[in-house]
């Protein structure tokens, strides 16, 4: 959810529009300088500050980690802000798996105080995550990026890198410099260090035209919500999903493999391409009984009068441990 209000004071004032949002806010803060000037800028919102709470994880994977979590601690406790620490009692490797841990804690800490999560994603951090879904060949519910409608509320998505940068120079926010951030294993980081600026010096429009392409999506992506709310589908126990055949009967391949998706999307179920071909495949010529595993440890089920979406293992998060300080 972006906050479009750019004026003098840019960043302050979209996240003055962000806490007016919600009635109480749970600050994603990883100790770096994007979510640094979120917290900063935050504070100097004196009537919604009893509103707000801090949270901050530590992935385990250095000293980096652990001294940016404390800072976020420190600096929260000197503003007068209570803060939550969540830790990985088990350190992953991979960017997704940080991900969901992280997220993992961040809906605790919000469904915990009935609170919204506001994050520092940047307008860059949406050009790269694109970028990052076109090379992965990403469908056009995908291209939507973070423009996708959803609950979090990013005050900074039309709001650059460099801006934050100015803002943290001149309020003199503290932060730290995550080593991980220039560790060209990672995709997103071979994007936003060599990828993007070898193609924007020669073609400048690049990222607008990424911007672009990502409205359009999410246009296409609501105009799909309403379509998939015509199709029958309750919830059920362990997070899956219940759909009836009677509602699927009809659509074509071409079209169960866009419906799928966002039917997927009600489970917090992402579907990768194939997944996708091969789920529209089994609505149509699956037999009752029959059962297909896709990837992600999702599995689908057909019985005589509906399909059943859940997942068949759950992807180890790592036990977590929080405590709040103030």
């Amino acid at each position: 959810m972006a906050i479009a209000r750019v004026e003098a004071s840019e960043v302050e004032r979209a996240v003055e529009g962000a806490l007016e949002i919600c009635d109480y806010a749970v600050l994603a803060v990883s100790g770096g300088l994007d979510s640094m000037v979120l917290l900063t800028a935050a504070s100097r919102v004196p009537a919604k500050r009893r509103k707000i709470t801090v949270a901050t994880f530590d992935h385990g994977t250095g000293s980096a980690a652990g001294r940016a979590a404390a800072l976020v601690a420190r600096y929260a406790a000197q503003l007068g802000i209570a803060c939550v620490t969540g830790r990985a009692s088990t350190v992953g490797t991979k960017e997704e798996e940080w991900r969901r841990g992280r997220w993992a804690f961040l809906r605790q800490v919000a469904s915990a105080n009935a609170a919204g999560v506001v994050t520092a994603h940047t307008r860059d951090d949406q050009i790269e995550t694109v970028f990052m879904r076109i090379l992965r060949e990403a469908g056009p519910r995908g291209l939507a990026g973070l423009y996708a409608e959803s609950e979090i509320i990013r005050p900074f998505l039309d709001i650059g890198r460099s801006k934050l940068e100015e803002h943290a120079r001149v309020h003199g926010v503290p932060y730290v410099q995550d080593p991980t951030n220039r560790d060209r294993r990672h995709l997103r980081n071979r994007i936003r260090l060599d990828l993007l600026p070898s193609i924007v010096a020669r073609n400048p429009g690049f990222p607008d035209e990424l911007l672009t392409l990502a409205r359009q999506a999410a246009t296409w992506r609501r105009s799909l919500e309403d379509i998939a709310g015509t199709v029958e589908a309750e919830p059920q126990d362990g997070g899956a999903l219940r759909i009836s055949r009677s509602s699927l009967a009809g659509y074509d391949a071409a079209s169960l493999r866009v419906l799928w998706p966002a039917l997927a999307a009600r489970a917090s179920v992402v579907m990768d391409r194939r997944g996708t071909h091969r789920a529209a495949q089994f609505t149509i010529s699956g037999a009752t009984g029959g059962t297909i595993q896709l990837s992600g440890g999702v599995e689908i089920l057909m019985r005589r009068d509906h399909m059943l979406l859940r997942r068949w293992r759950l992807p180890s998060l790592g036990r977590m441990q929080s405590q709040v300080r103030t």
